[in-house]
């Protein structure tokens, strides 16, 4: 057994199986655990995948919200025990990896179309 092969087998005890399947575009909601005092508590965070990086347990996605006029966008790693869990709302259909020039526009110009060919329900392998 070689080193890569150990990695593997430590890192696949943290994988977490109920994912969704996630596709740059889609508007989702992330249910972020965080702890105020002594207690702790899920916050919603709802915005539109604009990136997603990496694989494994390393693998990331980049979500984008306009929030009091103000565009705010964060990282989640997709396997982190801080995300409580993810939820998709709406499918986008989108013709990029990356949708950095949302950055750019205001209003209308940030609408993307909806896909109706992939189903919202599905869990991944």
């Amino acid at each position: 057994m070689n080193a890569q092969e150990i990695i593997q087998s430590i890192e696949a005890a943290h994988l977490k199986t109920e994912l969704p399947i996630i596709h740059v575009g889609d508007t989702i909601k992330v249910g972020v655990k965080i702890q105020e005092g002594g207690k702790e508590r899920i916050q919603p965070y709802e915005g539109v995948v604009i990136a997603k990086r990496n694989g494994g347990i390393n693998e990331t996605i980049t979500v984008r919200r306009v929030f009091q006029g103000v565009g705010v966008e964060r990282v989640f790693l997709l396997h982190s025990p801080r995300v409580a869990s993810i939820q998709i709302l709406r499918r986008g259909k989108v013709r990029r990896a990356k949708l950095y020039y949302l950055r750019e526009r205001t209003g209308k110009a940030t609408r993307i179309k909806q896909r109706f060919d992939r189903p919202i329900k599905s869990a991944q392998k």
